[in-house]
């Protein structure tokens, strides 16, 4: 009877049990993910104008997007000025962002530096990415706002300038702050992932450049770059997508202003849906196509990242070379 019960017992298997963890995911991701993109791309094809006709519409096929691709429809110069809005704070928020954060990264997990104080460096250049967007927005709206503000009172009483500045009537100055905010917020978050991947290399690689008398350069360029390339890979599609959803900073600093130059792509499609006549259709249809460019924007990047040494022919290495 023992040896029965023993036998049983090892027949059981648990492996059923992990669908039922994952479970609440997918019941999740089917009611607020997946049937919200479908829906957005029924929507993109009916006249949905106005909360009336959110569900009793009429199909209309693509003239939605037709008008989205057609320069003289009133909707084209605003919807490709955005994605041109959204693409220039973008680039001029991530490629400082990674920059910086390889090289904390670099700094931090060099054992040759013996930087102090890690933890709280690393703690406070993090901390900017749990504050809340608006409360950062509501910090640099009272910093920047117009005539009167900290940022103005310095400029004044140190001579910089006579007259007040009024920053957010300034294209140049609302793209380049809210690229900054951008920047603050998210550089600690880049910063620990890109520690992570480090921390995750062989550190026998690092002992064997360091016998073989390579600088911390020579070992970053030879060794840590092209060994975290999954993980720049990640790094650029997420901010990919993060860039090209920017809302809530330009929303609340700028509304899109001055002349509509820092309106982002978001925006657009807010201001389209829940704004004046609720055009849920045009709306819908500024979604897919950001949807279609995020999805070529991010096999673009997997395509130029890709690994590209020569794979091992199936005759063997002989077949290989020629």
């Amino acid at each position: 009877m023992e040896g029965a019960a023993k036998a049983k017992h090892k027949s059981i298997s648990y492996s059923r049990y992990g669908y039922f963890f994952v479970l609440p995911f997918f019941i999740v991701f089917l009611i607020f993910g997946l049937y919200p993109i479908i829906f957005t791309f029924r929507t993109a094809m009916t006249d949905a104008v106005g909360w009336t006709k959110v569900l009793n519409n009429s199909y209309v096929g693509f003239d939605n997007f037709k008008q989205l691709f057609d320069p003289n429809s009133l909707v084209y110069s605003k919807f490709w000025g955005s994605i041109g809005n959204t693409m220039i704070m973008w680039f001029f928020n991530f490629v400082p962002q990674l920059g910086f954060a390889l090289i904390l990264a670099s700094w931090f997990t060099d054992s040759r530096l013996h930087l102090k104080a890690q933890g709280f460096f690393k703690v406070t250049i993090f901390m900017p990415n749990i504050i809340t967007a608006a409360t950062i927005g509501m910090l640099f709206m009272s910093l920047f706002s117009f005539p009167v503000a900290p940022v103005n009172t310095f400029l004044q009483t140190s001579g910089l300038s006579n007259l007040p500045v009024n920053f957010f009537r300034s294209t140049e100055w609302s793209r380049g702050l809210i690229s900054f905010i951008q920047w603050w917020m998210w550089c600690g978050n880049t910063m620990i992932v890109m520690i992570a991947g480090i921390s995750g290399i062989n550190p026998a690689l690092f002992e064997a450049a360091l016998v073989d008398g390579c600088s911390s350069r020579q070992t970053f360029w030879k060794i840590t770059l092209p060994l975290i390339k999954p993980i720049l890979v990640y790094n650029l599609t997420t901010s990919l997508v993060g860039g090209l959803t920017m809302f809530d900073i330009p929303h609340m600093m700028t509304q899109g202003e001055p002349n509509e130059t820092t309106n982002t792509v978001a925006r657009f499609i807010y201001t389209q849906g829940f704004t004046g006549s609720n055009n849920f259709n045009m709306a819908s249809a500024a979604s897919v196509v950001l949807f279609i460019i995020i999805i070529i924007g991010s096999l673009g990047i997997r395509f130029v990242m890709r690994d590209k040494d020569a794979k091992p022919s199936k005759y063997g290495m002989k077949g290989a070379i020629k």
